[in-house]
């Protein structure tokens, strides 16, 4: 491959990471009883299980302004414990007890299940155009060296980025889990690009299958 088609390989591989990640649910599953439960006016917690405090802070932040549209108060474990709080595991009583005195009816917790990247081959873009009649008179050089250009337009590798992740709603009086999905987001690109997207299919799947309420 020449220099300058790499280059070229290489700029499009950016700007296909760049591009506005795929998110999709992959599955869920509701306890019947809980449909309808999250309605207006309730209050849910917020918990972004990772030590990365900037995608905890965004995620909660954006999955906060998601469900207000709702008329749904959420309360940010960002905002609710300092950093300092997960450094040591709590006790289970005195975890969910501190979640309680927010006015939390429910808790919602985000948490990354499993990433991997893949390398994914490009072809080119080269269509067949047939050679103009009289050529075939030219003989079999003639007739090579015309079509060889065509014969391979190197094409180039991208590194896909897929990310699985799995969500679950706790009702926070019984501790029973009323929710449970999982989601695969493609090529996210950037903190932003991942935040402005996978909530707005959270809330939309949560609306779908009876959790909340519009």
């Amino acid at each position: 491959m020449k220099p300058n088609q790499i280059f070229i390989a290489f700029t499009l591989g950016i700007m296909l990471m760049g591009c506005s990640p795929s998110t999709r649910i992959t599955g869920s599953w509701v306890e019947p009883a809980a449909k309808g439960k999250i309605t207006a006016g309730r209050t849910i917690f917020l918990a972004c299980l990772t030590r990365n405090i900037e995608v905890r802070t965004k995620l909660e932040d954006e999955l906060a302004a998601q469900v207000a549209q709702l008329n749904i108060k959420a309360v940010k474990s960002t905002d609710y414990f300092s950093p300092d709080f997960y450094k040591k595991l709590p006790k289970e009583k005195e975890l969910i007890s501190r979640i309680k005195t927010s006015g939390a009816n429910a808790i919602l917790t985000i948490s990354l299940i499993k990433k991997e990247s893949e390398s994914r081959y490009v072809p080119g873009t080269r269509s067949y155009a047939p050679f103009p009649y009289y050529g075939w008179y030219g003989g079999f050089y003639r007739y090579y060296s015309y079509w060889h250009p065509m014969f391979y337009d190197p094409g180039y590798y991208v590194v896909d980025k897929r990310y699985f992740l799995e969500t679950n709603l706790y009702d926070l009086e019984t501790d029973k889990l009323m929710w449970s999905a999982q989601s695969e987001t493609v090529n996210p690109g950037s903190i932003n690009n991942f935040v402005t997207t996978y909530p707005k299919v959270l809330v939309a799947q949560l609306v779908k299958d009876g959790l909340l309420t519009m």
